[in-house]
């Protein structure tokens, strides 16, 4: 008898039999063999497009499991998460003859390949409305308000304003990665985005240098925004949640909120007891903030203890956008949900803001940019 998950198995022959096992993807291949001998009826696959990518051992994994299940179910929000090849993986686990067994006959079928060295997918025009169609021929499609009885949202976009020394750093490094981009042979989405992450760096007020040392704080004007935004919760009794993408920036509001001893719990890379940090903010009335990273705290953790969600900083994926909101606007939510969008005036987070809240491609966005002579960074 082995461990599988939360539960415990047996031979398929061995009674009683065990109804359902829980596990997650990290140990899913490397339980492939128990899995495999207890012999799985319907395997169900949750927050999908975490098998996106073909080669991966979760992912090979779950295609020869699902091989030898007779039936298999695969829910996500985000199917594609931010480009269109993304399906492929996914629909084999669920169905190998929409799109074959071959990742290399599907990516030659349906993309072409561009940009520096040609490892960039573009998909064919021409193909377009036969991939739609393949798509939805498996998929069902329900909103969460066609599923969900939840509370309205609102968004609110708070502007913050540079110190004019750390507006020129900014606007010098703008320069820079323009000319740099024109020393490429051709520019491609990868290159656009390298540069992109120094800019979105600098927004949230630090600055890295070539060489991996210790960021150097060059504005404090966003976490002073999210001071005032932090001390209206106190005041109102409300509790907060606050997400970042940088490691210095969550160093700098943790270091805040402990100046100010207020009790906060945080997730981010490194972090191992998760649901204690959880638990304790949903149930602890002198816990009242809960920092986290947005790659790392934004899936399957629920804060509804707060009902407003403040993005100190954002990355570029749809899917971890989407999936930190849905942190708080979610099943035992009962207050409205309030988010709030700080944004550095005239700078790269306003452009990357309006690609996630118009679920635009942000890179081809910025590479169509470059192509028209316009500064993509600008």
């Amino acid at each position: 008898m082995k461990e599988l998950g939360w539960y415990k198995i047996r031979d398929r022959d061995s009674p009683p039999p065990l109804a359902v096992a829980v596990v997650n993807y990290e140990s899913a291949w490397r339980l492939e063999k128990e899995i495999a001998a207890w012999k799985p009826d319907l395997i169900i696959c949750d927050e999908g497009h975490k098998i996106k990518t073909h080669n991966i051992s979760a992912s090979k994994a779950l295609h020869r499991l699902g091989a030898r299940a007779q039936y298999r179910l695969l829910l996500t929000g985000t199917v594609i998460t931010n480009k269109a090849i993304d399906v492929f993986s996914q629909y084999k686990f669920l169905n190998p003859g929409i799109f074959g067994q071959s990742f290399y006959a599907f990516r030659n079928r349906y993309f072409d390949m561009v940009g520096y060295g040609n490892h960039t997918p573009a998909l064919k025009k021409s193909m377009e409305s036969e991939l739609t169609r393949r798509l939805h021929s498996i998929a069902f499609r329900a909103t969460k308000a066609e599923c969900l009885d939840l509370p309205a949202i609102t968004d609110i976009i708070r502007t913050v304003e540079f110190e004019p020394q750390a507006m020129k750093i900014y606007k010098d490094l703008v320069k820079d990665s323009f000319a740099e981009l024109g020393n490429d042979r051709e520019v491609s989405a990868t290159n656009i985005l390298t540069r992109l992450l120094r800019l979105s760096q600098l927004t949230g007020g630090y600055i890295g240098d070539d060489e991996g040392g210790t960021p150097q704080n060059i504005s404090r004007a966003k976490l002073a925004a999210v001071a005032d935004i932090i001390e209206e919760a106190q005041q109102e009794g409300k509790k907060l949640v606050i997400i970042a993408r940088f490691v210095a920036e969550i160093k700098a509001i943790c270091a805040l909120l402990d100046k100010d001893k207020i009790g906060y719990s945080l997730i981010m890379g490194g972090v191992k007891d998760r649901e204690e940090q959880v638990r304790r903010f949903q149930t602890d009335s002198d816990c009242t903030v809960f920092v986290g990273q947005i790659a790392t705290a934004g899936l399957g953790i629920t804060l509804t203890a707060a009902s407003t969600l403040v993005f100190y900083s954002l990355d570029y994926s749809m899917s971890n956008f989407e999936q930190a909101k849905a942190r708080i606007h979610r099943v035992g939510q009962r207050e409205n949900c309030t988010y709030i969008y700080l944004a550095a005036k005239g700078t790269v987070d306003e452009k990357v803001l309006k690609a996630l809240q118009n679920k635009a491609d942000l890179a081809k966005t910025l590479v169509d940019d470059y192509r028209k002579g316009i500064n993509p960074y600008a």
